[in-house]
């Protein structure tokens, strides 16, 4: 793992949190995606050489809107950027983690992502990320 490629927030309101954080940052967003296999639309504020990702729901069904349901806005997830996306996932397999996919898959920001099961990281969901 090379670096904290960024934090993902969860928040209900997408707009509104985009002007929370222009406040706290001082800074404009740089991007807005929506990754639709996921039901999240995304948007993205450098800090320094690390990144906040802000994440809404887009449908009542996505990971993010039970997460919030279950939990209330706030961290949803730490992700570090990786060289070699493959090599890590069995990596942390032979460590004896459990990934929540096995196959890395598209995430936003043009990135591949798998995740850590959350249960093995003190209960932070973690993220690798990749760039395609």
């Amino acid at each position: 793992m090379r670096r904290i490629e960024h934090i993902g927030i969860a928040v209900k309101d997408l707009e509104a949190a985009n002007k929370t954080y222009k406040a706290v940052l001082g800074a404009e967003n740089y991007k807005t995606e929506e990754v639709e296999s996921e039901g999240v639309a995304t948007s993205f504020f450098k800090v320094g050489e690390s990144k906040i990702e802000l994440l809404a729901a887009t449908n009542p069904d996505s990971p993010i809107s039970k997460f919030i349901e279950k939990r209330g806005e706030g961290i949803h997830h730490m992700a570090f950027y990786v060289d070699d996306i493959k090599a890590e996932i069995e990596r942390l397999k032979g460590e004896g983690f459990r990934l929540l996919n096995e196959q890395p898959k598209p995430g936003a920001d043009n990135k591949i992502v798998a995740f850590m099961h959350p249960k093995d990281a003190n209960g932070v969901l973690v993220e690798l990320c990749q760039e395609k």
